[in-house]
């Protein structure tokens, strides 16, 4: 696997090294010693599959609290989607920042989201599933998010928001 830092310090986009023979090919998306030698949080404890039905469906921005913070690794297993990730750590130099990538199942990329930054995406076709690997259980109560218009953020997406839910719609103003 290849390790891309983005703008963002411990966000990164990777990806797989595929090895082709003439059945197709065979590549690792995971492996413990790589994400810890790279010092991203290799700790995992589920995963989980988010299926979207239409194109221009936003989930985000989601994040957990402590003591519940997670990092996660975002994989596009069928479409595309825009994949956003906002930096929320109050002692990074990139505090409210924002960083994009564009994660298909055609290309095979997956981004890597730390403990302190919210995360949502945007899909970019019909019938686009997510494989999240995360390094925490889900706690209810350490659940936040920030909303994927906030003017804390300008947030630039693609296209437009055809589907989103009520909460994800109205979180309120970051402050």
């Amino acid at each position: 696997m290849t390790f891309e830092k983005t703008k963002l310090p411990g966000v990164f986009e990777i990806r797989i090294e595929p090895r082709p023979d003439e059945r197709g090919f065979f590549a690792r998306c995971w492996c413990q010693r790589e994400f810890e030698d790279n010092g991203l949080n290799a700790k995992l404890a589920q995963c989980s599959v988010s299926f979207n039905v239409r194109k221009g469906t936003l989930r985000g921005m989601h994040y957990q609290a402590a003591p519940s913070e997670e990092a996660k690794v975002v994989r596009c297993t069928r479409g595309a989607l825009y994949d956003v990730v906002v930096d929320l750590r109050r002692s990074s130099p990139t505090f409210g920042d924002w960083v994009a990538v564009v994660v298909t199942a055609a290309s095979r990329n997956m981004v890597y989201v730390p403990e302190g930054c919210a995360h949502g995406f945007l899909t970019l076709e019909d019938e686009t599933e997510v494989l999240y690997q995360i390094s925490e259980f889900y706690s209810p109560e350490s659940a936040r998010g920030v909303r994927w218009d906030d003017p804390a953020f300008r947030i630039v997406w693609p296209d437009e928001v055809k589907v989103i839910s009520e909460r994800d719609r109205t979180y309120p103003d970051f402050e």
